[in-house]
């Protein structure tokens, strides 16, 4: 049998498999890349069987083609090199390769191929006939303990079947719900590799309710199952749980990577896009996340901590008061327990903070210079992916009661807000007229707080239109003295 694999791939693989010949090494392909190259899909994700200890060969390997070495588990000897796009993965087995694809996670995930072989009519090693799941469409469990092995594989099963548009069989679907709790003893950063992997696949609406069907979604984030069956307020189509997941689904909608049943062409006809918003959340923020991934994970969090603020007001409704401020507390801790990067985690907590300031902008029409001024200050570099966690929230608060002139509004509020930042810089980055220095000597000031807060004020007066020069500037911090002193 013939593999399509990228020729660059295959210069790389022959590189790896010289150095290891050299070295009397045996070593096979497995996994992923095998399952892929099968199925003609390209993958920069590539695994090593080796018949060595695995952390040491992938060092080696590391240095001699000047790759860069990863620890991936110093307990199960395993090792990562990444080199340009490609991330080979080493593990080690020993004796036969058989009994190590017997430890596998699923049948079309336990084929090998030897590496040496891959210059001519390859032979697949596939003793659990993964060939031909891969041909049915299925993933299967290699055995009935493949996920108290390893529980991240439950992640996986899912992940695998919505990347490859696949099914899970009958047992394995019900040895996912059986063990879906063994998740919790699953390192952090793991279970981060294989959400964002998961959240990384279009359609969500495909698979993200199956995975909360499956008992996967609070298995691992706890804290979203106080959510169930928590009633909303009557503008809410569904209860904050199922919210949460619709949100997700309307972020995908929003970014044309999934669809949404309801009035699908009215609604995103007029949700401002371009190619530079599509650039902009492919945006890679830390190694393997993007804005829109973020944004999804924001999406799922946004509610959060309505259970715990939820409370009837005097006029008889539901107010769920403070649950943004503390649903983005409770999102710091939610993903630094998954060892998301700080950098990350500041994104993420600011879009749930800020998730309902543009609704908030303006009561009535379109919102003034000195409030988007103000909205960009505070949201910083999460402004415009909170317009659209906004208008995702929107869509997944209405459901199939949504008005569409309501919705139209929202959209062009957002689209104004949107224009004004890319379009007139000087809204949310006005040069520069005074310095904390020219206030102190002008007016004779001391340092201290009250000198930021002046040039604050004349930031804001900047960007709402209202001075445009140094000269300006200084007599509208006279006038603002004079005031404070009257």
């Amino acid at each position: 049998m013939k593999l399509s694999i990228d020729p660059k791939a295959l210069s790389l693989l022959a590189a790896v498999n010289n150095l290891l010949t050299e070295q009397g090494v045996k070593s096979y392909l497995v996994g992923g890349f095998v399952r892929d190259a099968l199925l003609g899909r390209d993958t920069a994700d590539i695994d090593i069987a080796v018949a060595q200890d695995a952390m040491e060969i992938a060092q080696k390997v590391a240095s001699a083609l000047g790759g860069r070495f990863v620890l991936l588990d110093k307990v199960n000897r395993l090792g990562r090199v990444i080199v340009a796009e490609w991330e080979l993965d080493f593990s080690t087995f020993q004796g036969s390769i058989e009994p190590d694809l017997a430890r596998r996670d699923f049948t079309i995930d336990a084929i090998a191929i030897d590496l040496r072989e891959l210059a001519e009519d390859v032979h697949l090693i596939d003793p659990f006939n993964g060939w031909a799941d891969l041909k049915k469409g299925i993933i299967r469990a290699v055995s009935e303990k493949a996920f108290q092995a390893d529980a991240v594989r439950l992640l996986r099963a899912v992940r695998l079947a919505g990347e490859l548009g696949f099914s899970l069989d009958n047992q394995t679907e019900a040895q996912v719900r059986e063990d879906c709790h063994l998740l919790a003893d699953v390192a952090g950063e793991r279970i981060r590799e294989e959400l964002l992997r998961l959240l990384a696949a279009p359609h969500s609406e495909r698979f993200l309710p199956y995975l909360d069907e499956l008992g996967l979604v609070t298995a691992v984030i706890p804290e979203l199952a106080e959510a169930k069956g928590v009633k909303q307020p009557k503008e809410h189509f569904w209860n904050v749980f199922d919210h949460s997941i619709k949100t997700v689904i309307a972020v995908d909608f929003l970014l044309h990577e999934g669809g949404w049943e309801y009035a699908e062409d009215k609604v995103l006809a007029v949700v401002p896009w371009s190619g530079l918003l599509d650039k902009y959340f492919v945006q890679e923020v830390s190694h393997g996340s993007t804005r829109r991934l973020l944004l999804k994970l924001a999406a799922l969090l946004h509610d959060v901590a309505k259970p715990q603020t939820k409370a009837v007001g005097e006029d008889g409704r539901l107010h769920f008061l403070g649950h943004a401020k503390l649903g983005a507390a409770m999102t710091v801790s939610i993903l630094e327990r998954l060892r998301f990067s700080s950098k990350e985690v500041k994104l993420v907590e600011v879009m749930v903070r800020e998730h309902l300031r543009p609704t908030q902008m303006s009561q009535e029409g379109l919102p003034s210079h000195r409030a988007i001024y103000r909205y960009f200050r505070d949201s910083g570099d999460a402004g415009i992916d909170v317009l659209f966690l906004s208008l995702a929230d929107h869509l997944a608060t209405r459901g199939p009661k949504l008005d569409l002139a309501g919705w139209q509004e929202h959209a062009r509020v957002v689209e104004y807000v949107l224009t004004q930042h890319l379009e007139q810089e000087r809204v949310t980055a006005p040069p520069k007229l005074l310095s904390g220095h020219d206030i102190i000597n002008v007016f004779g000031l001391k340092p201290g707080p009250k000198i930021g807060k002046l040039l604050e004020a004349v930031r804001e007066a900047q960007a709402s239109g209202e001075i445009a020069s140094r000269e300006e500037a200084l007599s509208y911090i006279r006038e603002h003295l004079l005031t404070k002193a009257g």
